[in-house]
């Protein structure tokens, strides 16, 4: 998952990289060879599910499988890895290899190695991402947005199924808060903002990407706008929701952890999130069953907002490229590295052969047969603010975007001035 936040200055960044430079597989050295090892850098990112001892067994695992190999690991001071990435580019340390980058930019500035067919022989969809026809991360993983319940909730408020078409959802949540229970779980406070986004990927997703796929590339040839019916409604559907009590405003300042752990604590019946949530709902059981639907449409067609991709990239001016790229395939495709993923964050992984292991749990289960689902009735689209590849967002419109939603939810800003606010953004990313 991605997140967005203010990073720490230059001046500051020798500091944060002693912090959290660390080694596996030899003793740590920053130069770009150690005895008869090279040095590799590895940028990461940690989270409450990819935590520090997560990341360090990965490592070990994959480099026991490439001789030669030391990595000196760097933790980003976010979840924003790609801001961090740019942020050690600009100081002349970029890293070697990255995790969950975004490549916009930087493949385009010849600063990411492509990864040829052969490299990609094991991946189910190789051309997820490509940017002008080459693809530059491994596309090993798919996330998804999807609404998870509290079935307890439900049951009290007589809702005996989850909705199958957006009037349901409204009429759901009207008879949840008729209840005295909250519909919607929603934060995104401090550095944190991009977990406000959840609703509007998935009412953009009905809204705009199900009619026209390639709505984003169409923007940047000037064929759509942001202030464009179709948009305007996406963004629209999310202020009403917001305007009608269904999302709590006094929530919104919830950091990501905390919003989570609102919904854990009963404190709202529905939590639009991505599939990651999944692996936290069966690891640590909240006190209720926990249900998944998918986001309905308008008709009841699927419309499932996914990004495939997120495995590794690996840079140009790395000491050693073809090494690099080595360490990089054998940490996405080695079983007990993907096992590990899937166990922790909700991973649906798209390698060829792979299977999940079979004590996974339930909501992980139903979050994979959603997915699933909405692939079989040709419902996949992209997922706003998450997209890569050719047909993305610039690079920080992102951020923008998430602030913009704050303003949507708490009422300061309509659909409109929203469209209007985000083509301003647009035109200020590609100038």
């Amino acid at each position: 998952m991605t997140s967005n936040s203010k990073l720490l200055g230059a001046a500051a960044l020798a500091g944060v990289l002693v912090l959290t430079g660390c080694t596996a597989g030899s003793t740590s050295s920053g130069n770009a060879s150690s005895g008869d090892k090279r040095t590799l850098t590895f940028l990461t990112f940690e989270t409450p599910n990819l935590d520090a001892k997560y990341w360090d067994a990965a490592i070990a695992r994959a480099s026991a499988k490439v001789p030669g190999v030391t990595i000196k690991k760097l933790v980003a001071p976010s979840s924003d890895r790609t801001g961090y990435a740019k942020q050690l580019d600009s100081t002349g340390q970029f890293p070697d290899i990255m995790i969950g980058l975004n490549p916009a930019g930087f493949a385009q500035a010849g600063k990411l190695v492509e990864w040829s067919d052969t490299d990609l022989a094991n991946y189910a969809q190789p051309r997820a991402n490509t940017y002008g026809g080459k693809v530059y991360q491994l596309p090993f993983s798919t996330q998804t947005t999807l609404v998870y319940y509290n079935k307890s909730n439900f049951a009290e408020a007589g809702i005996d199924a989850p909705p199958r078409t957006y009037a349901e959802l409204l009429d759901d949540s009207a008879k949840l808060k008729a209840k005295g229970f909250n519909p919607f779980v929603v934060g995104g406070g401090g550095k944190d903002s991009w977990a406000d986004m959840f609703p509007l990927m998935c009412t953009v997703a009905s809204e705009v990407y199900k009619e026209t796929p390639d709505w984003l590339s169409q923007r940047a040839a000037g064929k759509v706008k942001f202030t464009d019916k179709a948009f305007v409604a996406a963004a629209q559907k999310v202020a009403d929701l917001a305007g009608k009590g269904y999302i709590d405003r006094a929530g919104l300042s919830r950091s990501y952890s905390d919003t989570e752990q609102a919904f854990r604590d009963g404190k709202g019946a529905m939590y639009p999130m991505g599939s990651w949530f999944s692996a936290s709902a069966d690891t640590k059981k909240p006190s209720f069953d926990t249900g998944v639907f998918a986001w309905p449409t308008d008709q009841g067609a699927s419309a499932l907002p996914s990004n495939t991709g997120g495995g590794m990239t690996v840079s140009s001016k790395a000491p050693d490229v073809e090494l690099a790229k080595k360490w990089a395939k054998a940490f996405m495709e080695d079983t007990e590295n993907l096992n590990a993923g899937v166990k922790a964050d909700g991973l649906i992984i798209d390698i060829k052969g792979y299977a999940a292991p079979d004590d996974m749990g339930p909501v992980y289960k139903e979050t994979v047969a959603a997915y699933r689902q909405a692939q079989t009735a040709n419902g996949i689209v992209h997922s706003f603010s998450q997209e890569t590849g050719d047909g993305s967002l610039p690079p920080g419109l992102a951020d923008k975007a998430a602030a913009g939603v704050q303003d949507l939810l708490s009422g300061r800003m309509t659909a409109s001035q929203f469209g209007t606010y985000m083509d301003e953004q647009w035109d200020k990313a590609t100038r």
